[in-house]
């Protein structure tokens, strides 16, 4: 028996969320719907014209896989973030963050100079969620936050999609992936948006070679990385390199592919307020109930309504008892209680 669940690498990134209207984004110029870099002096500029306007709905701890592994240590699981941040109110803030949720870290070891990153997340009346984002000391983001002896003794190594922006980041997942593959830890990767697929498709490249053993995407994001047009064709493509092949699709639920099956994963109909962190609750959800002893099905269904109950609020997480009221209403507390 292993350690831990799951370890996670990805960035660190402290979100300030605002509802916004689409003129805002046009006027400034801003690309809805996906995450854009900024630098500081950009991200700043762009805090003042939003304070001018609107008021700071919420601040809270984020990242794309550090929202995954909140959602899975809170179901139950045992978590662990391989992560960066600087010696500031934000990083400390971010550190508690995710102590509260139960996440193990080696941050405490961290004293690091400069500046923790922030998104500034953008939520528009349709629920879309537009991300801007200073990505701070976790560009840095190295093969020195690395914890090998974790990822050896952990079931799964998770991989945020957003660090292929970063070359010495991607050399810390490369070393990352070899400590896995000599200790039979398995490999699940998040391609964790578009603009990851459209701009930096070289390095997703690097994370799935040579393969993993479950790819998480949107229907978007699986048709641009593989120029295939249609959700079998995109499946069929992405399966020459991944086990398993989870595509969400927001309101109608998602589909599970491996080479000898497909599984349809309902939708779960709710009055969508905010799209932001609804793929990184389905991939936490989805991770804590396969390494449960969920089915594939069962993980799927209870990660599709976990998403749901994600837009259905402002912010990218949920409460540990929220999460487990989802666990007993789906039916399925007793087909986890006894892994746990």
């Amino acid at each position: 028996m292993k350690s831990y669940d799951v370890i996670g690498v990805g960035n660190a990134l402290v979100d300030q969320e605002f509802k916004v209207t689409d003129e805002f984004l046009v006027r400034h110029n801003i690309e809805k719907s996906i995450m854009t870099l900024l630098d500081e002096a950009q991200q700043q500029l762009l805090l003042g014209e939003l304070h001018k306007e609107f008021e700071l709905e919420k601040r809270a701890g984020g990242g794309s896989a550090a929202n995954s592994l909140v959602a899975f240590s809170q179901f139950g699981g045992k978590a662990f973030y391989c992560c960066k941040v600087a010696n500031d109110d934000d990083g400390n803030f971010y550190q508690a963050d995710l102590d509260r949720a139960g996440v193990s870290t080696h941050l405490v070891k961290q004293n690091n100079n400069g500046h923790t990153g922030k998104c500034v997340v953008m939520v528009t009346p349709d629920a879309e969620r537009t991300m801007c984002t200073f990505l701070g000391i976790t560009i840095d983001f190295s093969t020195e936050e690395l914890e090998p002896e974790v990822v050896a003794d952990s079931q799964y190594l998770y991989i945020e999609g957003y660090l292929a922006t970063s070359e010495i980041a991607r050399k810390a997942v490369q070393e990352a992936r070899a400590v896995a593959e000599a200790n039979g830890t398995r490999i699940a990767l998040t391609f964790s948006d578009s603009s990851m697929v459209k701009y930096f498709k070289e390095g997703l490249d690097e994370f799935l070679t040579p393969g993993v053993d479950v790819l998480f995407c949107n229907k978007e994001e699986a048709e641009l990385y593989t120029g295939k047009e249609g959700l079998e064709p995109a499946l069929q493509a992405l399966l020459q390199v991944a086990r398993q092949v989870v595509i969400t699709r927001g309101k109608d639920g998602a589909i599970i592919g491996t080479r000898e099956r497909r599984i349809q994963v309902p939708g779960f109909k709710v009055t969508a307020i905010d799209t932001n962190g609804a793929g990184d609750m389905f991939a936490g959800a989805y991770l804590f109930g396969i390494t449960q002893g969920l089915t594939p099905a069962q993980a799927g269904t209870l990660a599709s309504r976990s998403a749901a109950e994600v837009v259905s609020n402002y912010g990218p997480r949920l409460s540990t008892e929220r999460q487990q009221e989802l666990l007993l209403e789906l039916g399925l507390t007793e087909h986890v209680a006894s892994t746990l």
